[in-house]
C-alpha cells in the first residue's frame, strides 16, 4: 500500500512539475525569440530516460492515445477562437490548401524521402503522408497574440485546422496499402468522401445541437458550462470516429458553430479551454519529447537525413504546394511566400509517426526519428521567424492591443440574467451619448465601463467613447433585443457606406 501509494504522489508530483516549467517556458519563449513549443519538446527530451532520467517512457500507444486527445481539446479552443466572418472569405484557399495543398507536399516530400532514406515507394509516400500538413497546435500557438494580417491569420488557421484530417486519412490509407496483400484503391476514395463528407455534417449538426443545449440548459454554477461544452467536443469527435468520419475535422467545424454563436457564459467557456488547451499543449508536446531519445535522434545520419528533407520540405514542397493550390484565388506573391514559410509542422507529424510504429510497418522507428527531426526543424526555424518575415513583406495588421482588466462573474443562474461585454466600435450609434440619453431596452443595466485599461465609475452624465469596454447586465428574455440595439450604426457612418457605394 505505502509503495503504492508512493507511486501515485510520484506522479502527481511530476505533472505538476512539468506543468509549471511548461508554464514559466512559455514567459521565457518570446522573450528568446523561440516559440514555446520547442522548449516544451526539449523539457521532455531532458526529462526523459537519455537526460537526467527523471522519466522513463517509451509506450508510443499511450502518446498516441494523449495525443488525440490533446488534438482535439487544441482544435476545439482553435474553432472557438476563429471568427466565421474572417474565416469565410478565406475558405476557399484554406480548403484547398488543406487537399490539394497536402497532397501535393505528400508526393513531393516521398519522391525525395525515397532516395534520401532508401525505402520503397509506398514507405516513402506514408512519411510524405506524416509530415504533409501543416499543424494546428503549433500555428494556433505561434499566431495567437501577433498582429499578423488578418486575411493571413485566417487562412492559416483554417488551413491548419481542417488539414489534419487529411493526413490522417493518407496516413491510415498508405499503412492499410503496404500491410495488405490486395488493397482496393477504389473503396479507399469512397472512404475518402465519406470521412470528409460526413465529419463536416458531424460537426455542423453536432455545433448547432451544443449550442441549443448550452444556451437553454439552467445550471446553477457557471463553472458547469465550460465543461459542458467540452463533452460536446468530445461526443462530437468520438461520434463521427465511431461512425468511420474524421473526428477532427468534426470538432473544428463544430467549434467554429459553436465560437459564433451567442452563448450563456461565453466568456467562461472560452477562459476555460484557453487554459485547457494550453495544458494539453505542454502535456503533449513534453511528453513527445520523452518519447524520443536523443542518443538516437542526434546521430550524424539522422540529423543529416533529416535536415535534408526538412530543407526540401520548407523550400521546395510547401512553396510548390501553395502556389499552385491558390492561382486564381487573388494572393500576391508576397502572401504566397507567407503562406508557404508559415507552413508549420508540430505534434500532429509525431502523432501521426506512432501508427507506423503500431502497426509494424518496416523502418518505422527510422520514419519517427526523422519526423522528429523535421518538426524539430520547422518549429524552430519557421516558428521564430514568422512574425519578421511578415514585417519584411509588410503583412502586419493593426496591433493587437488585450484590455488590461478581468472581470469575475458570480453564477447568476438562478437568477435569469446575464452580464454581456460588450466593445464599443467606431460606428456604434451610442458613441458621444451620454447614458442619460440612450435608450436601453428594458431590465438592461450598464455595470462597469472600462476605458484604456481603466474602471469608470457609469452614472447619467457618463459619454460613451470608442474602444470602451460596457459590461451590460440584462435579463435573458431581453438579451436578444439588447444585442439588436448595441448592432445599429451611427447614421453618418451608414450615409458614408452608401456614398461609396455610388461611387464604386
Amino acid at each position: 500500500m505505502i509503495s503504492g501509494a508512493f507511486n501515485v504522489d510520484y506522479f502527481i508530483l511530476l505533472i505538476a512539475i512539468l506543468l509549471i516549467v511548461g508554464v514559466i517556458t512559455t514567459k521565457f519563449s518570446s522573450k528568446m525569440g523561440v516559440p514555446a513549443l520547442v522548449l516544451f519538446i526539449i523539457v521532455g527530451m531532458i526529462a526523459g530516460s537519455d537526460g537526467v532520467g527523471l522519466i522513463s517512457f517509451d509506450n508510443p500507444k499511450y502518446a498516441q492515445l494523449i495525443g488525440i486527445f490533446a488534438l482535439v481539446i487544441i482544435l476545439f479552443e482553435g474553432g472557438l477562437q476563429t471568427k466565421w466572418t474572417t474565416v469565410r472569405p478565406v475558405i476557399v484557399p484554406s480548403v484547398l490548401l488543406a487537399t490539394i495543398g497536402v497532397v501535393l507536399t505528400t508526393s513531393i516530400v516521398a519522391l525525395s524521402a525515397m532516395l534520401i532514406l532508401d525505402v520503397t515507394l509506398l514507405e516513402a509516400f506514408l512519411f510524405g503522408a506524416i509530415v504533409g500538413s501543416t499543424d494546428a497546435a503549433a500555428v494556433f500557438a505561434v499566431l495567437k497574440g501577433q498582429n499578423i494580417n488578418e486575411r493571413m491569420g485566417a487562412t492559416l488557421e483554417a488551413e491548419s485546422g481542417t488539414n489534419d484530417p487529411m493526413a490522417v486519412f493518407l496516413t491510415l490509407s498508405f499503412i492499410e496499402i503496404i500491410m495488405a496483400s490486395n488493397p482496393s484503391y477504389i473503396g479507399f476514395i469512397g472512404n475518402f468522401f465519406w470521412q470528409m463528407g460526413f465529419g463536416l455534417i458531424f460537426g455542423l449538426a453536432l455545433g448547432k445541437i451544443a449550442s441549443y443545449a448550452i444556451n437553454r440548459i439552467n445550471l446553477d454554477s457557471s463553472g458547469l458550462y465550460p465543461v459542458f461544452a467540452l463533452a460536446f467536443a468530445l461526443l462530437t469527435y468520438s461520434a463521427a470516429a465511431l461512425m468511420g468520419a474524421s473526428g477532427l475535422l468534426a470538432v473544428y467545424v463544430a467549434a467554429l458553430i459553436i465560437g459564433n454563436k451567442e452563448l450563456t457564459y461565453r466568456h467562461s467557456i472560452f477562459r476555460f479551454n484557453e487554459g485547457f488547451a494550453w495544458m494539453m499543449q505542454i502535456l503533449m508536446f513534453i511528453l513527445l519529447g520523452l518519447l524520443v531519445f536523443p542518443g538516437q535522434l542526434f546521430q550524424l545520419d539522422i540529423m543529416l537525413k533529416g535536415l535534408l528533407i526538412s530543407v526540401i520540405l520548407i523550400v521546395v514542397a510547401r512553396p510548390i504546394a501553395v502556389f499552385l493550390s491558390t492561382i486564381g484565388l487573388g494572393f500576391d506573391v508576397k502572401e504566397k511566400i507567407f503562406l508557404s514559410w508559415a507552413g508549420l509542422r508540430g505534434a500532429v507529424p509525431i502523432v501521426l509517426a506512432t501508427f507506423p510504429m503500431l502497426a509494424g510497418i518496416p523502418n518505422s522507428q527510422l520514419f519517427f526519428n526523422v519526423v522528429f527531426f523535421v518538426v524539430l526543424t520547422s518549429t524552430l526555424v519557421q516558428g521564430s521567424t514568422i512574425t519578421l518575415l511578415a514585417h519584411k513583406l509588410n503583412l502586419m495588421g493593426p496591433k493587437k492591443i488585450a484590455p488590461l482588466h478581468s472581470l469575475e462573474l458570480v453564477s447568476i443562474g438562478k437568477a435569469n440574467a446575464e452580464i454581456i461585454e460588450y466593445e464599443v466600435e467606431e460606428d456604434t450609434a451610442i458613441i458621444g451619448q451620454s447614458l442619460a440619453d440612450i435608450e436601453f431596452p428594458k431590465n438592461t443595466l450598464i455595470n462597469a465601463i472600462i476605458r484604456s485599461g481603466i474602471l469608470v465609475t457609469p452614472s447619467g452624465d457618463t459619454i460613451i467613447k470608442e474602444k470602451d469596454f460596457l459590461y451590460i447586465l440584462t435579463s435573458r428574455k431581453s438579451k436578444k433585443e439588447l444585442e439588436a440595439f448595441l448592432r445599429q450604426k451611427n447614421e453618418d457612418e451608414i450615409e458614408e457606406e452608401i456614398e461609396l457605394k455610388k461611387s464604386l
